[in-house]
């Protein structure tokens, strides 16, 4: 199984969002094989509680803008690791530490690795 068409456009909605926001170290991984309700996780690194907060809010406004609704959220409160589910997308949203804790990497390292594509920002 691979992921589908509409994940696939999810993703990059959600990738452009973080980046707008300065989500940092994207990595989306396709786990429709071991994962059979889920097509995509996106990892997104924010430098702070607050830009972990800014970043997850973005993203779930431009996937609702595009008619894609939040089925779960978990984490918002302490803004260390917010979960988005979006079903056939699952967004984590890590502070750094928490990031290099639960290198979700590294648990999920025999899914395939998906590009990630965000427009180029000018320079400053």
């Amino acid at each position: 199984m691979m992921a589908s068409a509409d994940s696939l456009e999810m993703l990059k909605i959600a990738a452009a969002a973080a980046d707008a926001k300065g989500g940092e170290d994207l990595v989306a991984l396709d786990v429709s094989e071991p994962l059979p309700l889920v097509d995509v996780f996106l990892l997104v690194t924010g430098r702070s509680e607050r830009n972990v907060a800014a970043i997850a809010d973005e993203i779930e406004d431009k996937l609702n803008e595009a008619g894609h609704k939040r089925l779960r959220r978990e984490g918002r409160a302490e803004s260390r690791w917010v979960l988005l589910d979006f079903g056939d997308l699952v967004v984590h949203v890590f502070h750094q530490e928490e990031r290099a804790f639960y290198a979700l990497e590294r648990l999920w390292k025999d899914c395939p690795v998906l590009p990630v594509e965000v427009a180029t920002r000018p320079a400053d």
